[in-house]
């Protein structure tokens, strides 16, 4: 039997033709692969692109729809008096209940803080431990709770009500001890000997928009007056007759003559959270 073998020549030959074909399709691979690489990277070159047009294509959001979701927390308060020097709430403070009031401010004449320190220092005498208020001014309104969507109607309805009012300029001479509805704190003022007429005009116009919104009107007879100093608790009577006397001697013996506070009543303000509105009047 006759066994037919290759020689090593025709070995060598096909083992060549196999090397090549096996190269040509290796590089055949990598031109693909390349290919799809490219191809995918201008893919997502695109991508990117209209996804960068359409967001400059996007409207803005408008500033006051963001701020409808941020006002409600622009003013955090909370119940701890220790956090307040010592003051307790009237009422609780409800997420979106903002405290509002009305009122004249009061910038300090020359001499005023120096008798307001030296009455401190004879309260603090009788034990009496006295801490200035943070803002002089004379309420128009007691303090009342408006819902953050009720602010801007309420002002505008101030500002109505108060068209046809004019300025006008009141004085207090004369200190008068209060405490507040809870009696929780007591304060030491001055009490307005003129213009009164003119501040229950105004008052009146308040209480109309208060009555409005369904809200707590001022005080039937008001004594109108600017806080000077307050303490906790209710010590009107034992101020009364410990100190107050001598206090308005200080008043009265004033370096310049008894020391007359004047308040310029131009523009009315209105207190709401941590906003304030201003109302000029002519």
């Amino acid at each position: 039997m006759l066994v037919s073998y290759s020689s090593s020549s025709e070995e060598e030959t096909e083992h060549l033709r196999l090397g090549g074909d096996v190269t040509k399709r290796k590089q055949r691979w990598h031109k693909d692969d390349n290919s799809l690489r490219k191809k995918r990277k201008s893919e997502e070159h695109t991508l990117n692109a209209r996804e960068e047009d359409d967001s400059k294509s996007r409207l803005p959001v408008p500033g006051s729809v963001l701020d409808m979701f941020t006002e409600e927390d622009e003013d955090p308060l909370t119940d701890d008096s220790m956090q307040h020097g010592g003051r307790i709430r009237s009422f609780k403070h409800e997420r979106g209940n903002w405290a509002t009031y009305v009122y004249f401010p009061y910038i300090p004449e020359e001499g005023f803080l120096e008798l307001l320190d030296e009455m401190t220092e004879v309260a603090a005498s009788h034990s009496f431990s006295l801490t200035h208020t943070d803002e002089f001014h004379l309420s128009l309104s007691k303090t009342v709770v408006l819902r953050h969507h009720w602010i801007q109607p309420f002002i505008q309805s101030l500002r109505t009500g108060l068209t046809h009012s004019r300025r006008f300029i009141c004085s207090a001479e004369k200190l008068k001890v209060y405490s507040n509805d809870e009696r929780t704190r007591t304060f030491l003022a001055m009490e307005v000997s003129t213009g009164q007429a003119q501040l229950l005009e105004l008052v009146k116009a308040v209480d109309s928009t208060m009555e409005e919104f369904n809200l707590d009107t001022f005080y039937k007879n008001p004594s109108f007056h600017i806080s000077l100093a307050w303490c906790a608790g209710d010590c009107t009577e034992h101020i009364r007759k410990e100190c107050l006397q001598e206090l308005q001697g200080l008043v009265d013996s004033h370096e310049d003559g008894p020391f007359l506070l004047r308040l310029d009543c131009q523009e009315l303000r209105c207190k709401a959270g941590n906003k304030t509105f201003s109302i000029p009047l002519h």
